[in-house]
């Protein structure tokens, strides 16, 4: 992303606006040319940078907005253009890793998406991913999130899934506002939430049937569990 970042002009002191949930890699990248990351929140459903937090955050110090593609989704760019026409920043696609950025192949993208809607169909007690109307998700990652009681849930879920032979892992540990070189005042309310609840579990083009039925039956075998209130 760094060249990125440069072609768009952005130098020492400069802003640069990235989604709070997910965007840590980019912010790196903005703090290695001597610019300032300015993280924003997220929408609430596909976890991608929400246009009108980019809105509120521009300033005249502004010079690019990172739009990461996130699990697969793409960002809302053509939002996002509208947000910055008339102002100097800059848009900079962004795919959040090597696999977002070298894209599956046509067949293996079918396949993933096959697979994710194999899920979408039969999963209870978790929520499953959003496309936003018009776009198009190449599910990189196939990311949930537990209803209950926030990280103490998830992370119990995560550990029941894993005793039934499913491999699954937190996708973002923290929203980029709560690791080193942030101001602790910053509050992001969807990223933090995304981050305590959000779990993602296997999805690839070689599933087999069995494997997706065995990730159904032990995630609908805990979903009811969580839902109960706290005691």
């Amino acid at each position: 992303m760094g060249n990125e970042l440069r072609d768009a002009g952005v130098a020492a002191g400069d802003e640069v606006i990235l989604p709070g949930f997910g965007g840590d890699e980019a912010a790196e990248q903005v703090r290695r040319l001597g610019a300032v990351p300015v993280v924003v929140d997220i929408d609430p459903h596909t976890y991608c940078i929400d246009p009108a937090s980019v809105a509120g955050a521009l300033t005249s110090r502004t010079c690019a907005v990172a739009a990461v593609d996130l699990f697969g989704h793409p960002a809302p760019t053509d939002r996002l253009e509208s947000v910055v026409a008339g102002h100097r920043a800059r848009l900079v696609p962004v795919g959040r890793d090597a696999a977002e950025c070298a894209g599956p192949t046509p067949l293996e993208l079918a396949a993933r998406r096959r697979n994710a809607s194999h899920l979408n169909a039969r999963l209870r007690g978790v929520v499953t991913p959003v496309t936003a109307r018009g776009a198009q998700h190449a599910y990189s990652a196939y990311v949930v999130r537990v209803q209950g009681n926030g990280r103490p849930d998830r992370d119990a879920y995560l550990h029941a899934l894993r005793a039934k032979g499913v491999e699954c892992h937190v996708p973002v540990k923290a929203p980029v506002h709560r690791t080193p070189g942030f101001s602790p005042g910053v509050r992001l309310p969807v990223a933090e939430e995304a981050a305590h609840t959000c779990l993602a579990l296997p999805l690839h083009a070689s599933l087999t049937k069995r494997e997706l039925h065995r990730i159904v039956a032990a995630c609908n075998a805990l979903g009811g569990l969580l839902l109960e209130p706290a005691c």
